[in-house]
């Protein structure tokens, strides 16, 4: 019986671990690509339902799969696999901005395709039928001592799906628009905070997302840090991560 030396073994560990380490990387890739990719939020455009210092897991199953989906987008196909899988009113959306397909933005989807949508009086309608909107308590902050409060409403959509936005000002830059027409095969995306939100109102800037650019559904926040707080500084963790929010769903 022949007995292994130590070079042998030595050899023998480290293709293991370069197995390890690869079999690895293949499932992580496989995972960012067809199930889930972690996204941070680094604006408050979607406040109260997400703050910045978030970090989420998007589904990017929910919708079917672009090239977007894939690591560095390659444009290798166009449309969506399987195209008949389609998102709904109320949605958290990760897309990629039409104007600049390198960049992802995350709204609320609230216009589908043939909907006429506008704001009147900050009031959302909807294919000519104001959205139900009722004031409930104030959104608070508390920035180094100097409180703030903002008011706030929760909206429900014509298909039931509630949540709520913040009002900065009684009177914002879009308030009051015209009516947008959604094309067929795009979709109207608003931020919840309706008076600090570069959304589908700005049609110079954002506009009429293409289903193509669809990324997937933000599913559920894993992490929460105060945004005057870089995640990497593990010794602030105590005092700057919010905790309620670890692993709570988006809504």
């Amino acid at each position: 019986m022949s007995v292994q030396t130590g070079t042998k073994r030595k050899e023998g560990g480290f293709a293991e671990t370069v197995r390890v380490v690869f079999h690895a990387l293949i499932i992580a890739v496989v995972i960012r690509t067809f199930l889930f990719q972690p996204f941070n939020i680094p604006s408050g455009s979607m406040i109260p339902t997400l703050l910045v210092g978030d970090y989420l897991f998007v589904s990017k199953y929910s919708y079917g799969y672009t090239h977007y989906s894939l690591p560095f987008s390659p444009d290798i196909f166009s449309g969506r696999i399987p195209s008949s899988w389609t998102p709904q009113r109320g949605d958290v959306v990760v897309f990629r901005l039409p104007k600049d397909d390198s960049i992802d933005y995350i709204k609320r989807l609230i216009g589908l395709p043939g909907d006429r949508i506008q704001m009147i009086d900050g009031v959302l309608n909807i294919n000519g039928t104001p959205v139900k909107r009722e004031r409930i308590d104030d959104y608070v902050t508390d920035d180094d001592g100097v409180v703030q409060r903002v008011k706030r409403y929760r909206e429900t959509l014509p298909n039931g799906v509630d949540y709520t936005t913040i009002d900065l000002t009684d009177n914002g830059f879009y308030d009051n628009t015209p009516v947008y027409t959604v094309p067929p095969g795009h979709y109207f995306m608003m931020g919840d905070n309706r008076d600090n939100s570069t959304d589908s109102r700005v049609l110079s800037q954002v506009g009429y997302v293409p289903f193509e650019n669809l990324i997937g559904r933000a599913q559920i926040i894993f992490f929460s840090i105060r945004d005057d707080t870089p995640a990497w500084e593990v010794w602030r963790w105590p005092w700057a991560v919010r905790w309620s929010r670890l692993f709570t769903l988006v809504r």
